[in-house]
């Protein structure tokens, strides 16, 4: 892979962009390779507060499919004092002082799966002994590529499918404590909200890829765990190979 990549965002339509992208060289990842998966910060859209290293398990015009293995080092927001974020009341969760950590993934392992546009990744969970447990649509900025991995802003608001096929929202009170605080103005919340009801009306359809038999996937065995690199939260195009 090459550092030299000019940013762009997947299913970008502006004339410019696609000319710009044109130019540029598209990075193609094979089964296999190793990238980040990152969520900038949504007090300072400047900084990276979440990074997993996930290896890719296909990358076409129409998927993006990566895996994060358990086991895996990541990197996850914490309070100035460790305190897990998730332990913290609501009320104050997104206002006291926060730094990064770094961590590991211990659960079941994720697939996640993301359509190039899409304003959401969609997300595969298991229960112990492969179990399919539900998928988890996690609303976001679409996402943009760089030579190696992908950003993208957590919009708060998730929905979790079932395997009968019901959904239900999820986060809901992060969504609305977000918005009391500041770190979502009433437009972008309105935007984030009819992207919901746009992936509530894909799931209706049982769009994919949901019917893709995704649930029934299985890594390789032979894959080792992808490293943390040090320069993890270095600018797209600092990032050493």
């Amino acid at each position: 892979m090459t550092a030299d990549m000019v940013e762009t965002t997947e299913g970008e339509t502006a004339s410019g962009t696609r000319e710009a992208a044109r130019g540029a060289k598209r990075v193609r990842w094979a089964p296999g390779d190793h990238i980040l998966w990152r969520y900038r910060d949504n007090a300072d859209a400047g900084r990276i507060h979440i990074c997993r290293p996930m290896t890719v398990v296909q990358d076409t015009d129409e998927l993006l499919a990566v895996w994060m293995a358990p086991g895996t080092p990541c990197i996850r927001p914490v309070l100035a004092d460790g305190t897990p974020v998730h332990r913290e009341p609501l009320s104050t969760r997104y206002t006291k002082p926060r730094r990064t950590a770094r961590d590991q993934w211990f659960g079941t392992g994720v697939l996640k799966l993301a359509r190039p546009g899409d304003p959401w990744s969609v997300w595969l969970f298991w229960e112990r002994g492969w179990q399919f447990k539900n998928w988890y649509v996690n609303l976001e900025e679409p996402r943009r590529r760089w030579a190696g991995g992908i950003d993208s802003q957590d919009h708060f608001l998730d929905i979790c499918v079932y395997p009968d096929r019901h959904w239900e929202w999820r986060d809901e009170d992060e969504f609305a404590q977000a918005q009391r605080d500041g770190l979502m103005t009433a437009a972008q919340a309105a935007e984030v909200r009819s992207a919901g009801r746009a992936a509530i009306a894909h799931i209706g359809a049982w769009g994919r890829p949901f019917p893709d038999g995704w649930e029934n996937w299985r890594p390789d065995p032979a894959w080792p765990v992808p490293r943390l690199p040090e320069d993890w939260d270095h600018a797209p195009g600092h990032l050493r190979s």
